[in-house]
């Protein structure tokens, strides 16, 4: 049956297709034929949810009360998010800051939701995830991206976001550690930053959503030195929890109640269930095996970062957090889509063309996730190898 167009709305022409999902579409084909596939396009562990947070759902499943919660999320649990900072990061923030979300996708549309009008621009780096500019775009708002490189770590300078601040800029949103580039803000950064923007009345809007996977350098948040911004997480990355779709926002003093207006119209509620694993996420044996499995990430990190660049690969800044190296194919091959399809078909190897994370010379640059283990991330690298060279 065909389509009528006319049905579909205008926004929807404006959003582009997201390559990786296409790109594992494809990967689960070939498996479905005896392929092998090395997975590294997807950002997602592939460690199963630790057996903590597992306990914990099936001991409340057991109650039978699985009800709806507020739509700002179970106070216990805003509690135990604002434990956690005051815990690691000797930062106090009142639990009524905290909104607990479906996923950080969840908490990212709340702040924009809350914050921006039709025709309103955001800043943003280029490269970037996806999701956030498009996310824009469903609000009616658009993204100015500002193009970032190697030479300053793949993060937007406060010069940059003076310069390219106009009329109708609503704020400036960054990552960190960022997805693709693993990159971080420095806490001196982020304060620059933070003041070109308000010196603009402008909003600020940082993704923490990899923070505890850090390597080589300490653990922070926006939180220690900011109170005006909108931070979001997510228990999806450090703790483990992907298919839980449970994410938090913390909003700056005040916001809470509007914010509550908007998810209970959205979402009504984060998940009961999910949220009651959640509490069991910061225990002390499950804070263990996430510490584990941050070295485990650090140890794929030091095998594929120096696999890579033996290999021709060019990562100009070393990533320092998430689980991501975004790195230069322009010596071995002229377009990331086609050496993509080249490593899946020919190779077996699945990584993400630079494409999906904006126009600064994307088309030159790749994003290979280390979420398999080092045995395999060496099969990888021999895969790859046959194709380049």
């Amino acid at each position: 049956m065909n389509r009528p167009d006319r049905f579909l709305s205008d926004r929807l022409h404006d959003i582009e297709p997201f390559h990786v999902m296409e790109l594992l579409r494809r990967a689960r084909t070939l498996e479905a034929q005896g392929r092998d596939i090395i997975h590294m396009e997807v950002g997602e562990p592939d460690f199963n949810t630790p057996q903590p947070i597992i306990d914990a759902a099936t001991r409340f499943l057991a109650t039978d009360h699985v009800h709806y919660t507020s739509g700002l999320g179970m106070p216990s649990l805003r509690e135990a998010v604002a434990r956690f900072y005051a815990e690691r990061f000797k930062v106090d923030i009142n639990p009524d800051r905290i909104i607990i979300t479906p996923g950080a996708s969840g908490a990212l549309m709340l702040a924009l939701a809350a914050t921006t009008n039709p025709g309103d621009i955001w800043l943003m780096g280029d490269p970037t995830y996806p999701s956030n500019r498009h996310l824009v775009r469903a609000f009616e708002g658009s993204v100015h991206l500002l193009p970032v490189g190697p030479e300053q770590a793949y993060q937007p300078s406060a010069a940059q976001v003076t310069d390219a601040w106009q009329a109708r800029c609503r704020g400036l949103m960054v990552a960190s550690p960022s997805n693709p580039t693993g990159t971080i803000i420095s806490p001196e950064q982020l304060d620059a930053l933070a003041t070109a923007v308000r010196t603009k009345a402008g909003v600020l809007i940082v993704d923490e959503i990899y923070q505890g996977l850090t390597y080589g350098v300490g653990d922070s948040t926006a939180l220690q030195h900011l109170d005006d911004a909108f931070v979001i997480n997510s228990f999806s990355k450090f703790f483990g929890m992907t298919g839980w779709r449970l994410g938090w926002l913390v909003a700056p003093e005040g916001f809470a109640l509007d914010i509550e207006r908007l998810a209970q119209h959205f979402f009504i509620a984060p998940s009961t269930v999910a949220q009651h694993a959640a509490l069991a996420a910061f225990s002390p044996a499950a804070m263990a095996i996430h510490e584990e499995r941050r070295e485990a990430f650090d140890a794929r990190r030091k095998v594929l970062l120096p696999g890579l660049r033996e290999l021709g690969f060019k990562v100009g800044t070393e990533p320092q957090g998430a689980f991501y190296v975004y790195a230069d194919i322009s010596a071995l091959a002229d377009d990331c889509e086609s050496l993509a399809q080249r490593l899946i078909e020919d190779a077996g190897v699945a990584a993400t063309p630079g494409i999906d994370f904006g126009h600064h010379r994307s088309r030159a640059h790749m994003r290979f996730a280390y979420t398999t283990g080092i045995d395999r991330l060496h099969e990888a690298l021999e895969r790859i190898a046959r194709i380049v060279k």
